[in-house]
């Protein structure tokens, strides 16, 4: 009888500017603007041997009712900015960058990740994403928003344009023979020319080909649509889900649509994002976890969390008391502007209805139903507790990691760093050293060919 061999674990670190997790209130808490924040936070994350960091995009700050989302952290850094000085305190650990398809162009993308990728010495990554409202369209030239349908067209064409820019450098393109006076193998290097619907460019890439050929590419969803992206043409996926049963789900479903495209099941990550809270005990980190969720949905949050599926001004209602007897508003316009969470009750009246009946069948309040419903992929013990949680998961094949988001930043992630992760280093499922250099190496994907080793096994 053989047994199978220890899936080795990835875990990563979301730096959660987009704010759906941070106790800001809490007196550990820090900026989430300063540069010593990021850097204390990467470098918590590279003494653990994490695979890469993450940060979220935010191009218009959130509003509902008319005025700035005040629950949220205010201050959206320019992501590129921030990674481009990480690169500068940090080694081995990955680079990763939540940008957007719908109102950036290919050009000037690629040569961001380009330059990233060498800055870093190889260890960028695009977390590939679309923008689904007119709202955050309003800060751009080009305004409005794509439907469904014609979002993830763009995105596709702007990630298979971006593809054809990095590999318009071959790896040899650089001779730099200061003997015979050559410098380009081939002075063509960088020539481009992509004709499509979305877009008609032609040109010369100004950036060579980087350490990893290209960044490594993350999507982020749970549809349809998303899945079949993300099995494309993505290097890794993030998911959200809560259960074992879930997990698996996801996992073979994501999985199973690789082969279309000529991939193997190596060749794609799946890296749901995760909360946690550590304790000396487990029912200390229980007593605990329950606190922090009580902090992260206040009575404020959780009404304006309501108002998200009811669509109107629910300031008058106790947080305290039973949900509102009346139904919610339906239509184009709605009270909370860019927040993705108002896009996943596309049936307000069913969302009301479900939740009447949960909170009737175990009695909560508003605020008590708000938490519940928003809980996700949580883990809650003691440091051993945790560590066989995220093991036995990943060895279930329901994750291949974790994108781990701390309810306290900077400094959330360090217990998590000098408790759990010397756990599953004993267990034989993590790293205790960087074996390579790239974040392909940590993540052990292979690096894409280049143009000309394409062309070569073509003909």
């Amino acid at each position: 009888m053989t047994t199978k061999p220890l899936k080795q674990i990835h875990l990563a670190a979301h730096f959660p500017g987009v704010n759906n997790t941070t106790v800001w209130s809490d007196p550990a808490a820090g900026s989430h603007i300063d540069f010593d924040s990021f850097v204390h936070f990467a470098r918590t994350a590279e003494r653990a041997k994490f695979d890469f960091l993450f940060l979220a995009e935010g191009l218009r700050l959130r509003e509902q009712g008319g005025q700035i989302y005040d629950l949220d952290v205010v201050g959206r850094p320019d992501t590129f900015t921030v990674l481009a000085a990480l690169a500068a305190v940090t080694d081995r650990l990955g680079l990763t960058g939540t940008i957007n398809s719908t109102f950036n162009e290919p050009y000037e993308v690629a040569r961001q990740f380009a330059s990233l990728d060498h800055l870093s010495d190889g260890r960028a990554a695009w977390n590939v994403v679309t923008s689904w409202d007119a709202f955050t369209g309003e800060n751009f030239r080009r305004g409005g928003f794509l439907h469904r349908e014609e979002r993830y067209g763009r995105a596709e064409e702007f990630l298979a344009t971006a593809h054809e820019l990095f590999d318009s450098w071959d790896d040899s393109a650089i001779v730099a023979d200061a003997g015979s006076g050559t410098f380009l193998r081939d002075a063509r290097a960088g020539a481009f020319a992509h004709k499509g619907p979305q877009f008609d460019i032609e040109g010369r890439f100004n950036v060579p080909r980087s350490p990893q050929g290209r960044p490594v590419i993350f999507q982020a969803g749970d549809s349809d649509e998303g899945r079949e992206f993300a099995a494309s043409d993505a290097d890794a996926i993030f998911g959200r889900y809560g259960t074992l049963h879930e997990g698996r789900e996801f996992y073979a479903d994501v999985k199973r649509r690789l082969a279309k495209y000529g991939r193997t099941r190596d060749q794609l990550k799946i890296l749901p994002a995760a909360t946690f809270v550590l304790g000396d005990t487990d029912a200390e980190a229980r007593e605990a976890a329950h606190e922090v969720r009580r902090l992260q949905v206040s009575g404020q949050t959780a009404i304006k969390y309501l108002e998200h599926v009811w669509n109107r001004d629910l300031s008058g209602y106790d947080p305290d008391g039973p949900l509102p007897d009346i139904d919610p508003e339906t239509g184009e316009n709605t009270i909370a502007l860019g927040r993705a969470s108002v896009r996943q009750f596309r049936d307000p009246l069913e969302t009301a209805r479900q939740w009447r009946a949960l909170a009737a069948a175990k009695n909560l309040s508003i605020r008590e139903l708000v938490i519940a419903t928003t809980a996700g992929q949580t883990f809650v013990g003691s440091a051993a507790t945790v560590a066989e949680q995220i093991d036995t998961l990943v060895q279930a094949d329901a994750a291949d990691g974790f994108v781990l988001v701390p309810h306290i930043t900077p400094g959330g992630l360090d217990a998590f760093a000098d408790t759990v992760v010397p756990l599953l280093q004993e267990r034989g499922v993590f790293r205790s050293e960087y074996e390579g250099t790239t974040l392909r190496d940590h993540l052990g994907l292979a690096a894409p060919r280049a143009a000309s080793g394409r062309r070569a096994a073509a003909s």
